[in-house]
């Protein structure tokens, strides 16, 4: 059995402006340590996957400074989306990418930018994840186990265990996905111990995406089959920007007959948004997270990144203030999530 790994790295990571922008998100910045977090997803895949079967999927505007962080990877290993078509597309590409490789592997899908810290524990059952996906024809992915009523996630319902379970990695069937609930539902799932967060890690052999594929999204399917088996550069540029902008928890997962979800039993970090931070990061004895260059008076709760100039804090309280070069960005921790919204109204130099 042969396996690929793909890293959806396509990612605009605008919840981290001004440190992350459209040609350097987040994923491309060393965020939490010298390395990016890319170089670390690939660092971890590569204990489980050969380098030479990792794909990086990404844009045009990233291409370049991927491949400048990832010089053990060739050329060829970096893929261009010529559009942004969301994740089902992606995992479509992907799977093509590996079926014009060998009709018969196991293709992994990981995002580019979480952050695991226990990859040796990650590795080992990400090979026993390929085994199953390879032996029950059965699409598999990895569930967190929740310590808090998060609506950020979507939701895996666990079913009977498999029978290939171990105190290392067990396995269940899912009874369904739940994209992101409310506050409410979020805290019955915590409660009934059953339900895990989508880590948005899938495995499948590309016969059984393809099956999924002709049964929910007959477009993913076709685009599949006629993927050609050398140069498909062309081909990209003429199919890829008309299949349907969708995730594959919509089209693919919540629709699926089979799914298996291993549960993790190594740490995770979506990383999601700059209130992400202070877990990873030291604290003073006021709760202020901080990096770089910043002085502290008075003050409880804050982030605080300087990139160059000094940042200086006097009695406030549960901000986020980040420099970078050409702009400063202060924000309530509150409003983390809504950075995102602050894109239409910057100057396009900063974006």
């Amino acid at each position: 059995m042969k396996t690929f790994a793909c890293i959806m790295a396509g990612g605009s990571g605008e919840r981290f402006w001004p440190l992350s922008r459209i040609a350097k998100p987040k994923h491309l910045v060393p965020l939490l340590s010298e390395k990016t977090l890319l170089e670390e997803t690939v660092r971890r895949v590569e204990q489980a996957v050969p380098a030479s079967q990792i794909f990086v999927l990404t844009n045009g505007a990233q291409i370049e400074a991927c491949r400048a962080v990832l010089p053990q990877l060739q050329p060829h290993q970096f893929v261009a989306e010529p559009a942004k078509r969301d994740t089902a597309p992606a995992c479509a590409l992907g799977t093509a990418l590996a079926r014009s490789l060998d009709a018969e592997s196991v293709v992994v899908f990981l995002p580019a930018d979480a952050l695991i810290k226990d990859a040796a524990t990650f590795a080992s059952q990400l090979k026993s994840a390929c085994e199953v996906a390879a032996k029950h024809d059965s699409i598999v992915t990895f569930g967190i186990r929740p310590d808090h009523a998060s609506t950020r996630f979507g939701y895996l319902e666990a079913g009977r265990a498999l029978p290939e379970s171990s105190a290392a990695c067990p396995f269940f069937t899912v009874n369904q996905f739940v994209e992101k609930p409310d506050a409410a539902r979020a805290e019955a799932y915590l409660k009934s111990g059953r339900y895990f967060w989508n880590a948005g890690i899938f495995l499948w052999k590309t016969s059984t995406f393809l099956r999924e594929a002709e049964r929910s999204k007959p477009e993913l399917a076709r685009f599949i089959e006629a993927f050609p088996k050398g140069d498909w550069d062309a081909y990209l540029a003429e199919h890829f920007a008309a299949l349907p902008k969708i995730s594959v928890d919509y089209a693919i997962m919540e629709k699926a007959e089979r799914v298996t979800m291993a549960e993790a039993r190594f740490d995770w970090d979506d990383v999601g948004s700059w209130t992400a931070l202070p877990p990873h990061l030291p604290a003073d004895a006021h709760g202020n997270t901080v990096q770089g260059a910043v002085a502290v008076y008075d003050s409880h709760g804050n982030i605080a990144v300087s990139n160059k100039r000094l940042i200086a804090l006097c009695g406030v309280r549960d901000l986020i203030v980040v420099e970078t070069a050409d702009a400063i960005l202060v924000c309530h921790r509150d409003a983390a999530e809504k950075i995102k919204n602050l894109q239409p109204n910057l100057p396009e130099a900063v974006r």
